[in-house]
């Protein structure tokens, strides 16, 4: 990939510096948390209930996978270049290296159950060529999530290895593009963790070949 273009560049600043990193040089925290390969014994969802797939030539770059109609995946494309929206479709390349695929999804309540079927299908084994990295969960709405909804993507989030929050940003909604500029810090943090998480080795992931 090429060099991120999302790491915020602090300007230099007179006299002396404290000693560690700063807020953009830690490290990543990309240790996975739920499960990180599909799992024997879970269900497949009925067939009208699973994404569908589409053919990709070769493993050669990270898929953002919206889970239903305007999650968001256009826009996290935009946010990370070098990187594709897969259309609300699994990309599927050829054997034997898996294609890196993180799910998109909206936090209400039909987003988090799009994304809960997508990560049991995932968890089924049925999508074979996928290397599900995690979830990013774009909020619906300002301010903090009901409850319920914040309960239930705790349950959702358990199932995929890893869940990044992107806050509700105002500009997006307007329709401006996103850019350095209308992106809140939360967003870099999440940008910069996927982006080491993505510059590791694709293969480390195992696919169910």
């Amino acid at each position: 990939m090429t060099q991120n273009p999302w790491t915020r560049q602090q300007p230099p600043a007179e006299g002396p510096q404290p000693q560690g990193p700063g807020p953009s040089e830690r490290p990543a925290d990309v240790t996975p948390r739920g499960p990180s390969a599909p799992q024997h014994g879970v269900p497949a969802p009925a067939e009208d209930q699973r994404l569908p797939k589409f053919a990709i030539p070769a493993a050669d770059t990270l898929w953002w996978l919206g889970v239903h109609g305007g999650a968001g995946e256009t826009t996290m494309s935009l946010l990370l270049p070098g990187t594709r929206a897969a259309n609300h479709r699994w990309p599927i390349p050829p054997p034997p290296v898996p294609t890196p695929v993180i799910l998109v999804a909206r936090t209400h309540g039909s987003g988090l159950r799009a994304a809960q079927r997508a990560a049991i299908e995932w968890a089924s084994g049925v999508v074979q060529g996928v290397a599900v990295l995690g979830l990013v969960l774009i909020a619906d709405a300002p301010g903090r999530l009901p409850r319920v909804l914040d309960d239930f993507a705790d349950i959702v989030g358990g199932g995929v290895p890893r869940v990044w929050d992107i806050p509700w940003i105002e500009e997006w909604r307007r329709g401006e593009a996103p850019t350095p500029d209308n992106t809140p810090d939360e967003v870099f943090e999440v940008l910069e963790s996927i982006y080491a998480l993505r510059a590791s080795n694709p293969a480390d992931y195992p696919a169910p070949y």
